[in-house]
């Protein structure tokens, strides 16, 4: 039998390799294949087994034979068992799923513990083309055309270029026996169907090379899609930007210019907004797995209900993903972040913070941790450079300040009386008409003075704290962008 693909450099000398045996032919025919060329690849071999507990006694025969095997060939044996069933039923999700997840979850940690450099898993080119149309049969795009990848993180699969009739007279040949799992032929799970029923059909009544076709398209659709990938994460690492409300992007930067669509689209333009559109798709993907707290899988409806917030939505508009991510339109921005309560329109509480201002040495500076800009306070003689400071940020009398000076966030009942103004007004009201979102506004910075508010960003200085012709030094407030 031809060499694995380890050779062309997956592997290398002094490497230590597990090798995951669930006592099928394909795993047992993986660690066969992988005992001959170890000393040729200069590799220190591990025999894997993850026991599902799904199969009572079946199970139990599985991991004693694959006990067995590992000590047949002296090879080091790590053995991980979870009731899989239990777990699949308590957190009511998926059985197959749930098994997937715990035994790589295993291999991981096993890798991490044991210092193992990789885990070779016995995926067959059969495997892929079952993917691949697993993933058609349900609705998939790029992505799911990929189907199985070659290597993850620590896991890699060499037999993916193997057909199971080859691995199975390769054991023949070496007179080894394997095990069956009898769920395996259970047509009640899609998968069994597509391999027992549907590929046989394809390959019989359609193209006999049906499996290697599949496979060249997941081939295919894979190297597509990384560079698509590396497109919008690029997109994702210029363009995103964390803020105390999350992450968020500018919709000109996500869709492209929105102005006027042109009366008469050529070819050309409708090409251009139909790209625009799918790296759009794939920035916001990427956007939502980054807030994402728990589990929750979003589909192309969850995307084109972002994109429509982009696209058409007024500003504060949001929408709800599963995985407890919320999506909504600030003006000119979409921000994604994660929520405690999923629903809809139900905000985190922000972080609250109070912050002295010292300014016996003529300057202080505020650094705002969850914002993207600090304040700088400096002290300047009045009026001598009042031409200058007049267009550089707001001015205070210094004079009236009275202590503490406090910068903290807005709290509800604020009140302030803006400069011309003869009454108070509620600052929430203020920072409405001026468009702060309530999502902003629990974050809104403001400095108190003996508990007044003398200045909050964007209104400005409160009256009676303004600089005037009695006025002999002044305390400038200027915003700058954290780097």
């Amino acid at each position: 039998m031809r060499l694995l693909h380890e050779e062309r450099g997956r592997v290398h000398a002094g490497q230590r390799i597990g090798v995951a045996v669930s006592g099928g032919a394909d795993s047992v025919a993986l660690l066969h294949l992988l005992l001959e060329i170890r000393e040729r690849l200069g590799i220190v071999l591990f025999v894997v087994h993850f026991n599902h507990q799904l199969r009572g006694k079946a199970s139990r025969a599985d991991e004693t034979f694959v006990t067995r095997l590992a000590e047949e060939y002296g090879l080091p044996f790590f053995v991980g068992r979870e009731d899989i069933g239990a777990r699949s039923k308590r957190e009511k999700a998926n059985l197959e799923d749930t098994a997937r997840r715990a035994r790589y979850n295993y291999f991981n940690t096993l890798s991490a513990e044991e210092h193992l450099d990789r885990i070779a898993v016995a995926h067959t080119a059969e495997d892929q083309a079952e993917t691949v149309l697993a993933h058609i049969l349900r609705g998939t795009g790029l992505t799911g055309l990929g189907g199985i990848h070659p290597e993850s993180g620590v896991i890699f699969r060499p037999l993916l270029g193997f057909r199971r009739a080859e691995l199975r007279e390769y054991l023949r040949e070496r007179q080894q026996r394997w095990r069956e799992d009898a769920t395996n032929r259970d047509t009640k799970r899609m998968r069994a169907r597509i391999r027992h029923k549907l590929l046989p059909l394809l390959e019989k009544q359609f193209s006999s090379a049906a499996v290697e076709h599949l496979c060249q398209l997941a081939n295919f659709a894979r190297v597509d899609n990384g560079y698509l990938e590396f497109g919008a994460k690029t997109r994702l690492s210029v363009f995103a930007r964390e803020t105390a409300q999350g992450t968020q992007i500018k919709i000109e930067d996500l869709l492209g210019p929105r102005g006027d669509k042109p009366k008469i689209e050529d070819e050309c333009v409708k090409e251009i907004r139909r790209n625009q559109y799918a790296m759009a798709s794939r920035v916001v993907r990427l956007m939502v797995e980054s807030v994402k707290p728990r589990e929750g899988q979003i589909s192309t409806v969850h995307v084109d209900a972002i994109l429509s917030l982009a696209a058409d939505a007024d500003s504060g508009k949001c929408a709800q993903l599963p995985g407890g991510v919320e999506v909504r339109r600030e003006r000119e921005h979409l921000v994604f972040r994660a929520v405690a309560n999923e629903r809809v329109g139900v905000p985190q509480r922000a972080r609250d913070f109070a912050i002295p201002v010292e300014l016996s040495s003529g300057t202080a500076t505020v650094t705002l941790v969850e914002h993207s800009y600090r304040l700088q306070f400096r002290v300047i003689d009045w009026p001598a450079q009042g031409r200058e400071t007049n267009v550089t940020g707001a001015v205070l009398d210094l004079d009236v300040l009275r202590v503490p000076l406090v910068v903290r966030n807005w709290q509800s009942g604020d009140s302030m009386r803006l400069l011309g103004h003869q009454k108070n007004h509620k600052l929430s009201r203020l920072l409405n008409e001026v468009g702060v979102s309530r999502w902003e506004k629990k974050s809104w910075p403001v400095l108190t003075a003996g508990g007044r508010i003398a200045w909050a960003r964007g209104l400005g200085v409160a009256n009676g704290f303004a600089v005037g012709e009695a006025t002999g030094k002044g305390v400038i407030i200027e915003e700058v962008p954290v780097t």
